[in-house]
């Protein structure tokens, strides 16, 4: 699938929106980088350095300063201030559902891709400890799913988290990957 398929698929849904009440809004940026059709998703293994889910893998991105025009803008300054991506080398396809964090944030996943391959990123490493490209097909495939960690087996989410290699992407993270991967069911072929 193409980033113009991706983009229709995207934009032909009604996003769900949760209004902040009183909670910090927040953006990120789910990437797909690599051609199509062997696109893989950056993630971030957070410092222990941030504040927030220190050693975790997240999306780059963060909170909307009162500048940020939205939460494009928000997701593209955070991208460029954590690994380095020129906002005018990505291209935004669209966004997904607002997610709660359990840090009590409103976050909006902003997706996007990147085309220049192989890119120089620029980690800001008081905030980033590595940068990790997961290819589609290890997410879609079954086998690397795994249990939610830190929860008895009653008290799973309705969604998996993901295994790359020595690390666990859950909670949050998860989420949106999945929410992405359902919304646009055959982009791995």
């Amino acid at each position: 699938m193409d980033h113009q398929g991706i983009a229709k698929l995207l934009n032909a849904r009604q996003r769900r929106t949760i209004p902040d009440e009183g909670r910090p809004r927040a953006a990120v940026l789910l990437i797909l980088y690599g051609p199509n059709p062997d696109y893989r998703i950056l993630y971030t293994v957070r410092s222990y350095e941030v504040e927030h889910h220190k050693g975790e893998i997240s999306f780059p991105g963060g909170v909307r300063d009162p500048e940020d025009r939205s939460e494009i803008d928000t997701a593209l300054r955070e991208t460029y201030e954590e690994i380095g991506i020129d906002r005018e080398d990505v291209q935004v396809l669209g966004l997904l559902d607002d997610v709660v964090t359990r840090s009590n944030f409103v976050v909006t996943p902003v997706v996007g891709s990147v085309d220049k391959h192989p890119y120089r990123f620029r980690l800001f490493e008081t905030e980033v400890a590595e940068l990790l490209e997961v290819p589609l097909s290890h997410l879609t495939d079954t086998a690397n799913h795994v249990p939610h960690p830190g929860r008895p087996a009653g008290e799973q989410p309705p969604f998996p988290s993901y295994r790359f290699g020595e690390h666990v992407i859950f909670g949050a993270t998860a989420l949106i990957t999945t929410r992405f991967l359902n919304t646009v069911p055959g982009i791995v072929p």
